[in-house]
């Protein structure tokens, strides 16, 4: 599935199977790629062959005892010269050689079955972990375009897919070739006309195989773009439940589940009945051949060409083929689904980061902490310009004000700095050093970026906190929460800093959980720290002492405040005013004033409203 697929999102459940762009050559390289993954375990997988080996060997000693058995006993009734005893103790050496091979057959076949899990389970366990690692290298770019239920399938349902076929496709194949291969070989040797008989249904299974293969691949692929589109349904239920319930809008969103659900359960029964004729199919022609070699031999018994046993060899042998014959459905099934799940999971795997450390990048010298921008511009993607011709510095102990309207550029500014995007045009730099020159790691250890969404993890309230050093000692994490004054709050509950948070902090207000974002912004002592719009969710005096403390904690930083509320600037040592991407207005917050347009009008505005607000609301600890 080409890439362009994968940006758009989940496949509208509208599209049908005849719409998918299936590519014929797709298959064997996916199922190579993982052959390969699978051959890494070189020792385990050869043990498993091995085992494979020698349960085929058992098996094929089966139809030669039986049949000698057979004559055995038919010498016998018939009045045999050899002596009763001679010929039962020869009976009861086949029985025992029987079961002997039986049993040595099912212990490998089961040891075999054992490494072909371990090293499936072992191959899922990498492709997880490379999965994991990949989604955190990914640039923002690609996380904007893709939605989070497709890449939950992928790096779950898809995955799972991949690794069935190591054990149900590779070892089963393995296995199938080994004993109709052998079996084959030992049939021609002993009699070519009965084993030509036998082998006739081949041809017809083969083209049967062939066409449930291709359909089957098509059916996979879109059960696996319905089933993201499942997950992506239930995903986004569970993250806005508070707005379904505020809406009272439960039963649509039943009903749009549903639907995702009744589609993919529809492609499931089609692709169960595509199985089903293909496994139809390879039977019937596979008793069509054993009845044909029945009727042959009995007719060559029957003038005396030919003994019992020599028949009933060769239905053992038929017999052998039949559990492996029914596997090849299975084979061609996991195989379809491996293709479709595989070229889906690597289509992520093989990805290259947007943002990534050029090949001669170096750590970033902490100097004096120089934010610079340099005429810079950028453009997410093909759209229109964000940002265009943006210049400015922030020295230590200085801070910068950012404000304008909604899609003027402010985000995209805190975003570019530790370089979540590339500029398109213009440098940024610290201390002269071009934040492209560098590694990612460095630069995000220097520069810090409180968001404006609080987002917290289920863990503890210090784990949020301590977020970027978990060895943090506990009086830095008590000192960040000071300086963002959410600390007298965390005092009063029960377990202190041990207090979860609950989801995404959805246990605390929207005010604590903003200040929980500061402290962790704070906390490892960056040298640059930008707050894009994180006060927003506070109200204005507990807005006013986190500034005040901040103003202590980041006094030797370069500092950008970027809000939509002009009070939390008029501290700013320089404030920029954009506008569809440029910068229209800069200076003091005085000079601004002065100046009387956008900035002064805007000023005007929120001061009014906040004395009317005044007149009306007791400031609260988290009133908006």
């Amino acid at each position: 599935m080409p890439l362009s697929k994968v940006e758009s999102g989940p496949a509208d459940s509208s599209t049908t199977p005849q719409t998918l762009r299936v590519d014929i050559n797709q298959m064997p390289r996916v199922l190579l790629r993982i052959t390969r993954l699978a051959l890494r375990h070189r020792g385990r997988m050869a043990l498993a062959i091995a085992c494979s080996v020698g349960s085929a060997a058992a098996s094929l000693a089966l139809p030669r005892l039986f049949g000698t058995a057979v004559d055995e006993a038919q010498f016998l009734l018939r009045g045999g010269n050899s002596p009763q005893a001679t010929v039962n103790a020869a009976l009861w050496t086949t029985a025992f050689l029987a079961i002997t091979a039986t049993f040595i057959r099912g212990i490998l076949t089961m040891y075999a079955g054992y490494l072909g899990e371990y090293v499936s389970q072992q191959v899922a366990y990498d492709l997880r972990l490379r999965f994991f690692r990949q989604m955190q290298n990914l640039s923002f770019g690609f996380h904007d375009r893709v939605h989070s239920g497709d890449l939950i399938t992928r790096g779950m349902l898809d995955l799972e897919g991949t690794r069935v076929f190591i054990q149900n496709g590779v070892l089963q194949t393995v296995s199938l070739l080994l004993l109709l291969g052998f079996a084959g070989v030992m049939m021609v040797s002993t009699d070519p006309q009965m084993a030509v008989i036998g082998l006739l249904f081949v041809p017809i299974a083969g083209l049967a195989l062939a066409r449930m293969g291709f359909l089957l691949r098509v059916a996979w692929l879109r059960i696996q773009e319905l089933m993201a589109n499942l997950t992506l349904t239930m995903e986004e239920n569970l993250q806005g439940v508070r707005v379904v319930r505020a809406f009272a809008a439960k039963k649509f969103e039943m009903s749009k589940f549903d639907k995702a659900s009744i589609d993919t359960l529809n492609q499931a029964y089609k692709r169960i009945i595509l199985r089903g004729r293909g496994l139809s199919a390879m039977t019937l022609s596979f008793y069509a051949s054993m009845g044909a070699l029945l009727w042959y031999g009995g007719h060559q018994v029957a003038v005396g060409a030919m003994t019992a046993g020599r028949v009933m060899e060769f239905l053992t042998y038929m017999s052998l083929m039949q559990t492996p014959i029914r596997q090849v459905a299975m084979i061609f099934n996991s195989a379809a689904r491996a293709t479709s799940a595989g070229s889906r999971l690597f289509e992520i795997l093989d990805l290259q980061p947007e943002i990534a450390d050029r090949p001669q990048a170096t750590q970033l010298v902490a100097g004096a902490g120089i934010l610079r921008f340099d005429k810079v511009g950028f453009a997410y993607g093909d759209a229109a310009m964000a940002l265009s011709d943006v210049s400015f510095e922030v020295r230590p102990g200085q801070t910068l004000g950012i404000v304008g309207p909604a899609g003027s550029g402010k985000s995209t500014i805190a975003s570019l700095v530790p370089r979540f995007y590339d500029v398109t045009e213009g440098s940024i730099t610290i201390d002269g050093q071009d934040v492209r020159n560098v590694t990612l790691a460095s630069l995000r250890e220097y520069v810090s970026l409180v968001p404006q969404e609080a987002f917290l993890f289920d863990n503890s309230i210090g784990h949020n906190v301590a977020y970027s050093d978990p060895w943090m000692p506990d009086e830095r994490i008590i000192e960040s929460a000071v300086t963002a004054q959410i600390h007298d709050h965390i005092s009063t509950l029960a377990q202190t800093y041990e207090t979860r948070v609950g989801e995404r902090g959805l246990a605390l207000s929207g005010g604590q959980r903003q200040r929980l974002t500061i402290a962790r912004g704070v906390a490892p002592e960056p040298g640059v720290i930008i707050f894009d719009d994180s006060a927003a969710a506070i109200d204005s005096v507990t807005e006013r002492r986190v500034r005040d403390a901040l103003a202590g904690a980041t006094r030797t930083k370069a500092t950008i405040i970027i809000a939509h509320r002009l009070s939390s600037l008029m501290h700013a040592d320089e404030i920029i005013v954009l506008e569809a991407g440029r910068i229209v207005e800069r200076g003091t917050h005085e000079q601004l004033i002065t100046f009387g347009k956008t900035y002064a009008a805007t000023f005007r505005m929120q001061s009014q409203a906040a004395t009317l607000d005044a007149h009306q609301l007791a400031p609260g600890d988290d009133t908006v």
